[in-house]
């Protein structure tokens, strides 16, 4: 599968457009485009497509991606001050606890940043697959092993079953199940690893705030696609839709109060819901960060295609034809796979 992405990249105020197919390069720089020469009298001008469609997207405004290379607690904070976010009353922190052994978010990277809230509380749910986290009492004991419960108060929040949400457009989902716990907060800060995954191909913002968040339930359900039974056996397109709308109907729900940071570091092929996780064979990017999901997942994809040492990870995504979920994102609003990359460190 092919697809046409436009990524704007503004760095030390100059910015820089690169049109790249899915794993092909071919880019093209704003800055030494040059201006065709004017008709002559009576020349009839002849229309080029590729300028007209530069031109037009220096006018649009896409969603701002920002972005460290430098992976540390500071540098974290730094990507998210970039924001200018403000959250405030209840904030849930969003991540994955990660099964022992996984390449889960470490509290020496992120401890200083979920201690920056007032009263900050890390939010989970169980798996619908087994594993050291698919028992409440069970799962709670891995946070706190995990260094979680040292850093702030830890809400399993499907430990008293699920609430309902609405899926108000989508192909598969009428209702995503989350954690019943899930309307206790007034702001979500979905914190994710960026790596691959086994199923989806990739995981980072969409399926933390998707399959992360519904309860064990609502994750037989998604995987599912809607369809009931066998969580393992349904339609992989489905299954990747299905994350995209459970995803949009928590972001319909918080309406605005909610925002999204990845951290591509131990780039595995395999998700911290494995706990023996292949070893990454690339090297870490950094953290970025967004107020739109699909635009920091589809910023982070690409960086990896971009990458020297990416083969694997990609091979992962597109064996599962994981891009699926960044069109179906977008085809019901979610996002944007079209952004502006702004690198804090420049």
């Amino acid at each position: 599968m092919k697809r046409k992405m436009i990524r704007v990249i503004l760095a030390s105020a100059m910015t820089v457009l690169l049109l790249a197919g899915c794993g092909q390069a071919g880019s093209v720089n704003l800055r030494d485009r040059q201006t065709p020469d004017a008709p002559s009298q009576g020349q009839q001008p002849v229309q080029d497509s590729e300028n007209a469609e530069q031109e037009k997207l220096e006018s649009e405004s896409f969603p701002i991606v920002y972005m460290t290379t430098e992976i540390s607690a500071e540098s974290l904070m730094a990507v998210y001050e970039a924001l200018g976010a403000s959250p405030s009353g209840r904030i849930a922190v969003k991540l994955s606890t990660g099964e022992p052994g996984s390449n889960y978010l470490h509290t020496d990277l992120i401890g200083d940043f979920v201690m920056s809230f007032e009263e900050p509380t890390i939010v989970e749910c169980n798996t619908a697959y087994g594993g050291s986290r698919a028992n409440t009492a069970m799962h709670y004991q891995v946070a706190e092993d995990h260094g979680y419960t040292a850093i702030a108060d830890v809400d399993i929040m499907d430990e008293n079953g699920s609430m309902t949400l609405p899926v108000e457009v989508g192909d598969n989902l009428t209702e995503n199940y989350v954690g019943a716990n899930f309307a206790n907060y007034d702001h979500y800060v979905i914190l994710s690893h960026f790596k691959g995954h086994a199923m989806a191909g990739f995981g980072g913002a969409i399926k933390n705030i998707s399959i992360g968040i519904a309860s064990s339930e609502g994750k037989a359900h998604i995987h599912s696609g809607g369809a009931g039974g066998s969580m393992w056996g349904g339609d992989q397109d489905a299954f990747l839709e299905s994350m995209a709308e459970a995803g949009k109907s928590v972001a319909d729900y918080l309406d605005g109060k909610i925002l999204y940071i990845n951290v591509m570091n131990r780039l595995s092929v395999d998700c911290d819901c494995d706990g023996n996780p292949a070893e990454p064979d690339m090297h870490d990017i950094g953290i970025l960060a967004s107020f739109d999901p699909v635009a920091l997942d589809q910023a982070c994809v690409d960086l990896v295609y971009e990458a020297e040492d990416g083969q694997s990870l990609i091979g992962r995504i597109e064996s599962r034809n994981g891009l699926h979920t960044l069109e179906q994102a977008e085809k019901i609003g979610l996002g944007s796979r079209e952004y502006q990359l702004v690198n804090i460190d420049e």
